[in-house]
């Protein structure tokens, strides 16, 4: 009995060491089949390590560094298409530019992320249709001014070493102030004195005779290329002249880089544009030849009524017919211009240009100085004007004598002193009194008008960047044909005069 049991038991252990025996063997057949569990189990255990796990561990390492890195060139491809984006908006090359779409939600993006700038627009109460619109028959009456004429000779004091005739002549202290006197028949300095250069070729001169309404522009030093206008009426482009004034640096960068095209009278196209070529240019700086078409626009073209100027950097985006419409004969206006975005006073223009290095910065306070000194405040709410600063990339007017004048004076002050416009704008304002009437539209309306394009090119000259008067003589960087005014000994004591503080209402600059 007892061997039978101790036999029983025997045979017991037997059948559960097979049974153990049978369980390890299928689990080492599953560890086979799937050694990533078997490790799993092991790694927190003391079983064995497989021998292919370093080869795991390497690739799980590359994979996830490939993710990470794949991520990074991601992150850079869509950094880099922002900048692209970014960069066609800005450039002058019309192909880039034309991808550009300012509506699209990734240009509205960059715009509240703050990398590109968005210029504050509003409606413009335009008329519906251009040929519906009345153009008046008769001229606004001229009450005051009845007779305008200009002086064409240079007369050159003897104390001055000047080979040839300036553009603007060497009016005198006394001139300049008897030239603010309004009477029935003015005798003024307005440009274009013989010799002073600035020539027109014959073949434009008759061409802009016929020219009673004109879009006119301008570009000087190559800094820009002309950009077509957009929504223009077939009645507007058979009523105006599109005429854009250009020197011969512009022209030949243009022909370079644009498509010229000349008519079989000799004439100079670029689209609609009608270039016109002024030969010598009457200054040294760039930007105060810029001024002799813009403000003087009556002097290149005496047959027209009507002007709308606009910077040769601007594209023209309203009918100019809705232009003279909204902004002249509705209100029975004779000259409008776009209030400046930022200030409101000279003096704290002038503190900008100095900030933003437009001009040498003792000239500019010397300008403003002897506006000080003969009266010009800083503007105020009190003042009958809405701004004394306009922004000048755009005037309407009738060419009417009191605007000639106008335009003569203001012209005349760019030419004596620094060629910052917008600071003498509100100062021959100020001198004409209620006989000079003007229209100054919101800002936002005029960025309603046009499409901004950058520059070519970023203007930059060494007088910009003088801080001290002595700079201007070491460096041999005086203009020999502008500003001579800062240079000529003033009637009055300028030394006494303590210019405004000026409160920055604006981070313009």
């Amino acid at each position: 009995m007892g061997d039978d049991n101790l036999k029983k038991e025997s045979d017991m252990e037997g059948d559960l060491q097979r049974s153990l025996s049978l369980r390890l063997n299928r689990r080492g057949d599953r560890s086979n089949q799937n050694p990533a569990k078997d490790f799993e189990v092991g790694f927190f255990s003391s079983g064995r390590v497989p021998q292919d796990y370093p080869m795991k561990i390497v690739w799980k390492k590359g994979f996830v560094r490939l993710v990470l890195v794949a991520g990074i060139l991601w992150m850079l491809l869509i950094l880099l298409a922002l900048l692209f984006h970014i960069w066609s908006c800005q450039t002058s090359v019309s192909f880039l530019s034309a991808m550009c779409n300012k509506d699209s939600k990734v240009y509205n993006m960059l715009g509240n992320m703050g990398l590109v700038s968005k210029p504050h627009r509003c409606p413009i109460p335009l008329s519906n249709d251009p040929d519906k619109i009345v153009i008046p028959t008769r001229r606004t009456p001229n009450e005051i001014l009845k007779n305008l004429s200009y002086v064409m000779e240079d007369e050159v004091p003897h104390s001055e070493a000047q080979s040839s005739p300036l553009f603007g002549g060497h009016p005198s202290w006394k001139q300049r102030e008897e030239s603010f006197k309004l009477k029935s028949n003015m005798k003024v300095h307005c440009g274009f004195i013989q010799g002073g250069g600035a020539e027109m070729n014959r073949v434009d001169i008759k061409y802009v005779k016929k020219c009673k309404f004109v879009v006119a522009s301008g570009i000087f030093d190559g800094y820009d290329l002309p950009h077509q206008p957009s929504n223009i009426s077939l009645r507007s482009k058979e009523l105006f002249c599109f005429l854009m004034v250009v020197d011969e640096v512009s022209l030949k960068f243009m022909r370079e880089n644009g498509t010229v095209k000349e008519d079989g009278a000799g004439g100079k196209w670029v689209g609609i544009w009608r270039l016109v070529l002024l030969k010598h240019p009457p200054y040294d700086e760039p930007r105060r030849n810029g001024k002799v078409p813009k403000i003087l626009t009556h002097r290149l073209f005496p047959q027209a009524q009507y002007s709308i100027w606009i910077d040769g950097k601007m594209e023209l985006i309203v009918d100019p017919l809705l232009i003279l419409e909204r902004y002249l004969w509705r209100g029975r206006h004779t000259f409008a211009i776009a209030q400046h975005k930022h200030h409101r006073s000279i003096y704290e223009e002038a503190d900008s240009n100095k900030r933003r290095k437009r001009y040498a910065r003792p000239l500019i306070d010397l300008h403003i100085k002897i506006y000080y000194y003969e009266g010009m405040k800083p503007w105020s709410s009190n003042k009958k004007t809405n701004s004394d600063v306009p922004e000048g990339a755009i005037i309407i007017r009738e060419h009417t004598a009191i605007n000639n004048l106008f335009s003569c004076l203001w012209f005349n002050e760019v030419h004596l002193f620094t060629p910052r416009d917008q600071l003498s704008f509100g100062y021959v304002a100020y001198r004409l009194g209620d006989a000079f009437k003007f229209f100054m539209f919101p800002n936002c309306e005029y960025n309603s008008l046009f499409v901004l394009h950058p520059h070519t090119r970023e203007h930059s000259s060494p007088i910009e960047w003088v801080k001290q008067l002595d700079e201007l003589k070491k460096g041999n960087l005086r203009e020999s044909r502008g500003g001579l005014g800062l240079f000529t000994p003033y009637p009055g004591d300028l030394d006494s005069v303590v210019l405004p503080n000026v409160t920055r209402t604006s981070k313009a600059g």
